[in-house]
């Protein structure tokens, strides 16, 4: 067996995002455990970091979601701390938290994307309506798990649907809408997982969609066809490695009723819950819940 020395498992922290880090880090940490890894719970929101380095740990699983451990801050904190860890490094962190810059150096690359406008106090969101059509997805930049979200439906409802989002952040996306169906690839070490199909029961996939019900039917295999999966595999694997992604990540994205394929988003500390789906995406290639851990755990790296 591999020697990892004493590995913290980064969980919980301050985000609200919270809830699901504690989730996905006890499911983590339990499985670490079973595989004879020297493995702690580790939650900055009750110790600070510099703890890491004072209790002698070795390198950190970080499965912090949303800002600060998500956004490349807590990643420069670990740098400048000589501690290795999980997952991708400052900028790329950076970038994917933000679904606006994601959008633009996608486009500069020629990946594929929905069209979108971003809103602000003067937008006309008559004409914004007009440009993008109905229904048009509503977000804050730089939240994760569908907090803020809003799928816009009515013509004159846009400017109430982006005063919500702007609650959460000061960047507000209004996204044409894609319908053909929503779908998700894990990526671990370069290499681009078996895709898999999302239809929610609620009106999106929103937050109690992600993480709480059992409605939410997941299709792994996607039911692509193998012409479609092994594009929409090559796409993402594309997507990660522009946006500098290394360790793992989870590329989110559309297809239209044509099957067209439209990129929407990268995850860079996917959940890993029981509701979650790079676990998900893993068992379909015959890699369990443990063994995926440690598959993650492999790619620590320092700067």
């Amino acid at each position: 067996m591999k020697q990892y020395g004493k590995v913290a498992v980064l969980m919980g922290g301050g985000s609200s995002e919270r809830e699901v880090s504690l989730m996905s880090g006890n499911g983590v940490l339990s499985a670490l455990l079973a595989k004879g890894v020297d493995a702690h719970k580790f939650d900055p929101a009750e110790k600070p970091l510099a703890a890491l380095k004072e209790e002698g740990f070795s390198s950190v699983f970080n499965i912090l979601h949303g800002p600060f451990g998500e956004d490349g801050t807590l990643q420069g904190a670990l740098e400048a701390l000589g501690v290795p860890y999980t997952g991708c490094g400052v900028m790329a962190s950076a970038i994917c938290m933000d679904k606006w810059r994601t959008k633009l150096l996608w486009k500069g690359a020629g990946l594929p994307i929905p069209a979108f406008e971003l809103l602000n106090d003067d937008s006309d969101f008559a004409a914004v309506e007009a440009k993008l059509g109905l229904p048009i997805f509503v977000k804050p930049s730089t939240e994760g798990s569908s907090i803020g979200v809003t799928k816009v439906k009515r013509a004159g409802e846009l400017k109430a649907a982006y005063q919500e989002a702007r609650k959460y952040d000061g960047i507000v996306i209004a996204e044409q809408f894609i319908g053909g169906g929503e779908y998700t690839c894990a990526v671990i070490d370069d290499v681009a997982y078996p895709t898999i199909k999302i239809e929610p029961a609620t009106e999106y996939y929103d937050y109690q969609a992600k993480y709480f019900r059992d409605d939410t039917v997941y299709r792994c295999p996607s039911g692509l066809a193998p012409e479609v999966e092994a594009k929409a595999r090559e796409l993402a694997l594309q997507a990660f490695k522009v946006l500098g992604c290394r360790g793992w990540s989870r590329v989110d994205f559309l297809m239209d009723e044509a099957g067209g394929i439209y990129l929407l988003e990268v995850n860079t500390n996917p959940g890993m819950t029981s509701h979650s789906l790079v676990p998900m995406a893993a068992r379909a290639e015959g890699i369990s819940y443990e063994d995926l851990c440690l598959k993650v755990l492999d790619t620590v790296h320092v700067g």
